[in-house]
Order: structure tokens, then C-alpha cells, then sequence
């Protein structure tokens, strides 16, 4: 022990000598606990009767060695007349580097695809005769996601405004089918106003329950768009928004946990949307409502673990469906207009099966955009400072059209 402490004392004076003292330790930290470090000199030689040649044929066997930080001191290796300074680079034992990274990188992907096969094969949560409630089902993304569930032979209970446009979806999903040997059931109906939570909302949840008697899965998906100035937008509209993308899905959640909770069984799964995790410009309340949908859906995963009640939200970004043609603009009236973005959107029935896989999966949460939007969530929270610039370069882009 005291001939390697020598060892390390004398390494140590010998780079304090040359070197800036930060460089000495952070070479002889690197010299000490490098795990590919091989000596080939006993450990008990002194380094003081070496030249610099030597011993940096010794140090570079490092992996890590900082050779740029040996680099920058070249003025005071010169000054002491060491001739051999710069060594070739295959001194460095490059192959030890790629040696060490390269199984690391294919190690990690091979747990990422291990993983993934996991997640195919094992059991799932079994949709054949389960309860599943479905909210904005008589069109868009809700349509489908019945007629999803349907073929996998959930028994339905499909919500919304329109009592006629239900029934179509009712008899749609009669006369169609999957060709597989899945028992299907008839779908049942419940009519009401979503952004009605005083009384429209409890009056619902018990009228759903006593379709089958229990909820097994309930997916929250009824909403509007907005599009508009914060300047021109009236402070109704803002809660028009608010009770129909938050307070209303809340409340009809908060009416139907109690039958599961009594179970210990359950899945609530809430359609958000991309602006539920960033915001964009003139969509100031579409986006305050899916974030305050993010926010109360992930309280509540937490809240519900112990009862084995799952949550998913979904995060798509934008859809191929009417969201944009029936939003609301500042002063309450129709949008009208369908979007570019919304053209070129996910195909619904796309969407509709990851719900599907989603809820088979028990998945948490799914960010379901492009490569821009979901580069932007990320910059949200490791580049603020950028984020909000592009996000202030496109309101101005946004804004000229308006004003001309």
C-alpha cells in the first residue's frame, strides 16, 4: 500500500510540476479510477525516473485522457525541454473508446426492442364484453373509436348531443362487421349536453350506469376548437370552451369513479391534444382547457394506482374530423373554415386504434403528432427560451393575413 501510495504521490508532483494544478487533478483522477486502465510497470516504479515520453505512454492507455487540456499546456512542457510532447494518435487505444460505446449504443437498443416485443405479446386488458362509454361518439374521432371497440366486442354506450346522429352510428355499426367470430352487441344511447355539469352531467352518469350496471372503460372524448385573438375574445366563450373540454369530462368522471373504485377496476382514458403539453398562437382557450385536462388526468392516475384503476391521455395532434369547421371563434360563432393543418391531419380510424391499443396496453400517456410537434414539446422544457420566439414568429406570421 505505501509503495503505490508513493506511486500516485509521485504522479501527482510530477504533473503539478508541468501543468496547471486543475489539469494534474483531473489527469490523475482519470489515471486512478479509469475502469479500462491496464499498466504494464509494476505499480510500486516510481515515475520520477521517467521521461514525459514515458509517461505519457504510461497515461494513455486512458480512454478519457484530456489531451487537449495536455495540448493547451505546451509552453511549459517546452520550457523543460521534453521532446517527445505530442504523441500519435494510436496511443490513444481508439479501439478501446469504440469498443466501450458501441456495445453500450446496440445494448440499448436491444432493451428498447426487447421491450416493445414484450409490450406485443403479453396479456392484455380484455375488451370482448367490457363496458366502454364513449362521449362525441355520433362523429369524427369518436365514430370511430365505436366502431373500434365494437369489433372487438365491447358492449357500448355511446353519448352526445344528438339523439338522431347516434342512432346512425347505432345502426351503422349493426350492419357492418369485422367478419370475425367476436359476439357483438347492440350499442345503447344516452343523450345530453356535455358542457352542462350542474345537473345534465349526474343525470347522465346514473342513467349510463343503469345500462349495465358498472363501467368497465370510459373514454373521454366530446370537445370544440376555438380560434380567435385574445383581444377580441369575449370572457364567455372562454368558459364555453372551459366546461365543455374540462369541467364536463371531470364530471362525468368524478360521477362514474365511485362504481369503480368499488370494484378495483377501471380505465378512463381522456382524448387531449398536442396543445394540451405546448400553446399556440389563437388557440389561447383550446389550449388552457387541454392543459388543465393534462394537469387533473395525471393528479388522478396517481390518486387511483392504489385501486388499480388505470388512466391514459392521448395526445394527438391534428385529426382529419370537422374540430376545426365547428370551432368557435371570439364573439361565439362558428368558425367555418377547415384548415390546412386539419386536411393533411390522421386519419381517424388511425387514431381510433391506438385508442384501442392504448387501452390494451394500459398505457399512460401518448403524445401522437409529427416530428415539429412533438420536437416542440421537448424544446418547451429543455429550450424555453426558443420556443417561445418561434412561437412568437409564427403569431406574427398568423397575424398578417388578419390585418390585411
Amino acid at each position: 500500500m505505501d509503495a503505490c501510495l508513493h506511486k500516485i504521490n509521485g504522479i501527482s508532483h510530477t504533473f503539478h510540476d508541468i501543468f496547471d494544478f486543475d489539469i494534474a487533478i483531473t489527469v490523475l483522477s482519470q489515471y486512478v479510477g479509469h475502469p479500462y486502465w491496464r499498466h504494464s510497470k509494476p505499480v510500486c516504479e516510481s515515475m520520477y525516473g521517467c521521461t514525459i515520453r514515458e509517461d505519457l505512454d504510461y497515461l494513455c492507455n486512458l480512454n478519457g485522457l484530456q489531451v487537449n487540456e495536455i495540448r493547451r499546456s505546451k509552453r511549459a512542457m517546452d520550457d523543460r525541454s521534453f521532446p517527445s510532447l505530442f504523441l500519435p494518435w494510436h496511443h490513444i487505444s481508439m479501439e478501446r473508446v469504440m469498443g466501450g460505446v458501441v456495445p453500450l449504443v446496440l445494448g440499448g437498443l436491444g432493451l428498447v426492442l426487447l421491450y416493445r416485443l414484450i409490450q406485443r405479446v403479453k396479456q392484455g386488458a380484455v375488451i370482448q364484453d367490457a363496458v366502454v362509454v364513449i362521449t362525441g361518439a355520433s362523429s369524427g374521432l369518436g365514430r370511430e373509436c365505436a366502431q373500434v371497440f365494437h369489433d372487438a366486442g365491447a358492449r357500448l354506450v355511446l353519448c352526445g348531443r344528438d339523439e338522431a346522429r347516434l342512432q346512425d352510428v347505432v345502426q351503422e355499426l349493426k350492419t357492418t362487421t369485422d367478419n370475425s367470430q367476436r359476439q357483438t352487441y347492440t350499442p345503447r344511447t344516452v343523450t345530453f349536453d356535455l358542457s352542462n355539469t350542474s345537473e345534465t352531467v349526474a343525470m347522465a352518469a346514473e342513467e349510463i350506469l343503469r345500462c349495465y350496471g358498472h363501467v368497465d372503460i370510459l373514454i373521454n372524448n366530446a370537445g370544440i376548437s376555438y380560434r380567435g385573438n385574445i383581444l377580441d375574445t369575449h370572457i364567455s366563450v372562454q368558459r364555453n370552451v372551459m366546461d365543455t373540454n374540462y369541467f364536463g369530462p371531470i364530471a362525468l368522471t368524478q360521477a362514474l369513479l365511485p362504481s369503480m373504485v368499488r370494484r378495483h377496476s377501471g380505465h378512463i382514458v381522456v382524448i387531449s391534444s398536442v396543445q394540451g403539453k405546448i400553446s399556440i398562437p389563437y388557440r389561447s382557450a383550446y389550449a388552457a382547457s387541454k392543459h388543465a385536462t393534462q394537469a387533473y388526468f395525471d393528479c388522478l392516475r396517481a390518486e387511483l394506482e392504489h385501486y388499480n384503476i388505470q388512466v391514459t391521455v392521448v395526445s394527438p395532434g391534428y385529426i382529419k374530423t370537422n374540430l376545426s369547421l365547428n370551432a368557435v371563434t371570439g364573439d361565439g360563432s362558428k368558425y367555418g373554415v377547415e384548415d390546412k393543418t386539419t386536411t393533411a391531419g390522421r386519419d381517424p380510424k388511425d387514431v381510433a386504434q391506438v385508442v384501442l391499443m392504448a387501452v390494451r396496453h394500459r398505457s399512460k400517456d401518448i403524445v401522437l403528432a409529427g416530428l415539429l410537434p412533438t420536437l416542440a414539446v421537448y424544446i418547451r422544457t429543455l429550450w424555453p427560451t426558443l420556443f417561445f420566439k418561434l412561437m412568437a414568429t409564427r403569431a406574427r406570421k398568423e397575424q398578417k393575413p388578419k390585418d390585411e
